[in-house]
This record gives structure tokens, C-alpha cells and sequence, in this order.
């Protein structure tokens, strides 16, 4: 099996479900969740999730791994920024995110569920202000 293959292999141990497409492998390591998270080619938020969660934006935060693909988030503040595997993510509450390109976005997060933001200190939503050079004016 190619490294990708294993990568979007079925995994032993996990609860596994499926939400707006996107694919969501979770297993608890004390109290924290670790997730695998399988967004698929064309994915974007407010078309798939929106809706679904009932928020134009997702307040959730998410600290992890981006290891395979490509996402881009946009921040309610106006911010954009891309990410490409492989590259650690810290993303604010407060945003939209898309897969850029024909592969999926394979994301292995940590969180605490309600408390994330708290317990990894994390700002409660996106504050670049000024310095975001993508940044919608």
C-alpha cells in the first residue's frame, strides 16, 4: 500500500462518521480526542457545513496536522491564509476553510472538545488586524 493509501486507510479503533462529505475517524487519549479528518476534493464550509451547523462560520478551533492537501480558511476578520502538507495548523474560531485543489485534505487534530481554546491557549477568535497581508480591504 502506497504511504497516501495509508494515510485514507481504514483505521482500527476509532468511531468513524461522516458529516457535509467530510469523513471524521475520532479516538480519545485521555482527555483529549485525536481525529482523523478526510475532507474531500472541492470541500468548502459554507457549502457543505454551513448549513449543517447552522453558523455561516466554524467556531471550533483546530490544532494539528495537516498531512495531506491543500486548505485555504478564511477568518470573519477578513484574513486568508493557505495551508500545504505537510504543515502544523492552529486555526481560530470564527472561520471558513476549503480544500484547494483535486486531492483530499487529510487533517489529524487534537482537541478537548468544548475547551480547546482554553486548555491550548488559543485567542477565542482570529485577531490579525493590520498584519494579515491577505486580509480583504
Amino acid at each position: 500500500m502506497a504511504p497516501m493509501d495509508r494515510l485514507l486507510a481504514p483505521m482500527k479503533g476509532t468511531e468513524t462518521r461522516e458529516i457535509g462529505g467530510v469523513q471524521v475517524d475520532v479516538s480519545r487519549c485521555g482527555a483529549v480526542r485525536v481525529k482523523r479528518m478526510i475532507y474531500p476534493a472541492g470541500f468548502h464550509w459554507s457549502t457543505h457545513l454551513s448549513a449543517i451547523i447552522g453558523s455561516e462560520f466554524c467556531m471550533h478551533s483546530h490544532v494539528g496536522f495537516l498531512a495531506q492537501g491543500r486548505m485555504r480558511v478564511r477568518f470573519a476578520d477578513g484574513c486568508v491564509e493557505e495551508y500545504e502538507a505537510p504543515q502544523i495548523i492552529s486555526i481560530e474560531p470564527g472561520h471558513q476553510g476549503g480544500v484547494v485543489g483535486d486531492e483530499p485534505a487529510v487533517v489529524i487534530e487534537f482537541d478537548c472538545e468544548g475547551d480547546t481554546v482554553e486548555r491550548v491557549n488559543l485567542p477565542p477568535v482570529h485577531r490579525a488586524g493590520g498584519s494579515c497581508p491577505k486580509a480583504k480591504r
